[in-house]
């Protein structure tokens, strides 16, 4: 029993003493002052710079990319510090990705995390070193004395002249006294962008020591946050393992001669017990409980697993030109099995421990739904390199394509069209009331609605879909969707109900009648939301004006399609009711669109009737932020604002 428990404590003690971390908490986020003028062609760019860097740093610490140009352009430069891993790299990325979009609709954004720096931009900003937002933050818990303040000094000074001297411009140094007095030990990490030259990366560290120490000392920690560096100092060693050397291997001899005392090993265990105990538990707050290997276990065993080089062949190896589309967190390829059939492989950003919890919850949600009107899942995996989602595919594309388009719009006549409304709404149905587990989609909108071969209906894309009890009135989540599908309640408390999902569905019947997009952009034709456009023309009684003209263009009476068409207005008006409490049930909906014989109420006035207190709304969200928690503060809770 004693050597049991001897070779299992020197396990735990090899895991717990060579086991890195990604330190990915936030110190800092900054948002330019500047709006972007076209959100859509914005986003796009931010979102193909993201899938460029994060190709990158799959096999380096590093990455920059550039997409577009103009004022709608985007530079991206991304960099891990250089104790980091790559995969505690790609953990550390996947977090500042989630951040970054809060300031969106800013023209940029930086994001400093304790293991890596994120920043994107409308101009090239890659040989900046020093700017007016450079500033230090203290860690105020200890005043310490002079001794400790002379050995902070001149371990910041040594790695200064060591990072200069290496070629990633990255220095870690630890100062240990002879007394062995552990809080009076220095660790110093500085950190200089690869996009620098040699005389820009010592001017900036010059900035950020002089800048750190005149701020911070006598303080037991500080940390710069410069433009083109970084650079922190503490008492506690906050630096990553090297994974080889003397220092750790003299530690784990010492570790295994200790371990000849029974007692002093089975002490130990209880302590490094107690220890990962506890690291889980918050890691589980953070993150959510997850158990990757048996998780991936599930997936191989299930009918639902895909091999990875199977996939990869029939996608051409992801050939770009079998690219269907891309949004915040995969690129969608067009494939072909080797049994003849077409597939639809939606290629995830990531693949790690982190995620592995939700990308099965998510797997098993979907794949417990079938209906003629959802996408159906053929399959997954995520054992290999990379997670990928396999479904079946739908030769239209999108609704999107047609409705927004002025000639592709023409082959959508008003019973088409019609059909496509009645189709979404019996596979929203389907989901909130006609299952054991009622699932919120939380992205309705027309990029996210295929349409198959004959033009049917069918939702798609459950990346953001949660399920929701019967005994629950609501769950509290992050915010997360598209700008102006969002509804009130959701964008402002994050309480999430089924009624989120018939705010995103009754803006889908406005664009479905008006074949006008609900965005924001300053360059589009028209200045006011959508929503706001329909309830101005319902109350003057000229709906029929802002009818889609292409479908005037068909044989069907023009009579016939105003008055449907009006109706459909109506709901869509009903169900954008500022109070969730008015906005119909999508059941509700339904029976509205298909009797005729049924009166229907008059709706109440929708939100954000006046443009600037969206604006506002926006604003006052993006200036909370919450160093510990990625999703939210209090009851408000952050957004990604960008088109999936």
């Amino acid at each position: 029993m004693v050597s049991i428990l001897i070779k299992f404590t020197i396990l735990l003690l090899i895991v717990a003493t060579s086991e890195s971390v990604p330190r990915n908490q936030m110190i800092q986020l900054s948002c330019n002052n500047q709006t972007e003028d076209n959100q859509l062609l914005f986003s796009a760019n931010f979102i193909q710079t993201t899938e460029k860097i994060g190709t990158q740093i799959q096999s380096s610490l590093y990455g920059t990319a550039t997409s577009g140009t103009g004022p709608n352009g985007n530079i991206g430069l991304f960099q891990c510090y250089g104790d980091l891993s790559r995969s505690d790299c790609i953990i550390c990325y996947d977090s500042a990705h989630y951040l970054v979009p809060r300031c969106f609709p800013d023209t940029g954004a930086r994001v400093y995390l304790d293991g890596c720096f994120m920043r994107f931009q409308n101009y090239s900003f890659l040989d900046e070193y020093s700017g007016r937002e450079d500033t230090a933050i203290c860690g105020n818990t200890t005043r310490k004395n002079g001794a400790f303040q002379d050995s902070v000094r001149q371990t910041v000074l040594k790695a200064v002249g060591d990072a200069l001297t290496n070629v990633d411009y990255f220095a870690r140094e630890e100062m240990v006294p002879n007394s062995g007095t552990v809080n009076e030990s220095v660790y110093v990490l500085a950190q200089c962008w690869k996009t620098l030259n040699a005389s820009s990366c010592r001017s900036c560290l010059d900035i950020a020591s002089n800048l750190m120490l005149r701020r911070c000392l006598p303080w037991s920690e500080g940390r710069a946050l410069i433009t083109g560096c970084f650079m922190r100092y503490s008492d506690v060693n906050f630096l990553n393992p090297v994974s080889s050397g003397g220092r750790n291997k003299g530690r784990m001899i010492a570790i295994i001669t200790a371990s000849v005392s029974a007692f002093v090993i089975l002490l130990v265990a209880v302590l490094i017990g107690l220890y990962i105990w506890r690291r889980r538990v918050i890691e589980k707050k953070r993150t959510g409980s997850y158990d990757a290997k048996k998780l991936a276990k599930i997936l191989n065993d299930s009918s639902l697993n895909f091999k990875y080089s199977i996939i990869e062949k029939a996608t051409g190896n992801w050939n770009d030109s079998n690219k269907l589309g891309q949004g915040g967190f995969g690129t969608v390829y067009k494939g072909v099995l080797p049994d003849g059939r077409e597939i639809a492989v939606k290629r995830l950003f990531f693949n790690n421990k982190f995620r592995a919890a939700d990308f099965y919850n998510e797997v098993n949600m979907i794949s417990s739904v079938e209906h003629k009107n959802l996408v159906r899942l053929l399959g997954c995996s995520c054992s290999g390199p990379e997670s990928f989602l396999v479904y079946e595919f739908l030769a239209n594309m999108s609704l999107d394509h047609f409705i927004f388009d002025s000639v592709k719009g023409k082959e959508l006549n008003w019973e088409k069209r019609f059909q496509i409304i009645i189709g979404t709404t019996e596979g929203l149905v389907y989901l909130h009331e006609n299952t054991k587990t009622r699932i919120i989609h939380r992205d309705i909108k027309a990029a996210n609605i295929l349409l198959d071969s004959r033009l049917r209906a069918k939702i798609a894309d459950f990346g953001l879909a949660r399920s929701f009890q019967e005994n629950m009135s609501h769950i509290s989540t992050a915010i997360a969707g598209t700008l102006g599908y969002m509804a009130p309640e959701y964008l402002a408390f994050g309480q999430l109900t089924e009624k989120a999902d018939v705010y995103s569905y009754g803006v889908l019947l406005l664009e479905m009648v008006t074949g006008m997009q609900n965005n924001k952009s300053k360059n589009s034709e028209y200045s006011d939301s959508l929503v706001s456009i329909a309830w101005t023309n319902f109350q003057q009684g000229t709906v029929e004006q802002i009818i889609d003209p292409n479908l005037m263009f068909h044989t069907y009476p023009k009579q016939n399609i105003q008055k449907e068409a009006i109706k459909v207005v109506h709901v869509g008006l009903l169900c954008t009711q500022e109070a969730p409490s008015l906005r119909p049930s999508i059941s509700m909906a339904l029976k509205m669109l298909v009797k005729d014989d049924e009166p229907l109420p008059t709706p109440s006035n929708p939100p954000f009737i006046d443009d600037n207190e969206y604006i506002n709304l926006e604003e006052n969200l993006r200036r909370f932020h919450d160093d510990d928690d990625l999703g939210s503060v209090a009851t408000v809770s952050h957004s990604r604002f960008l088109p999936r």
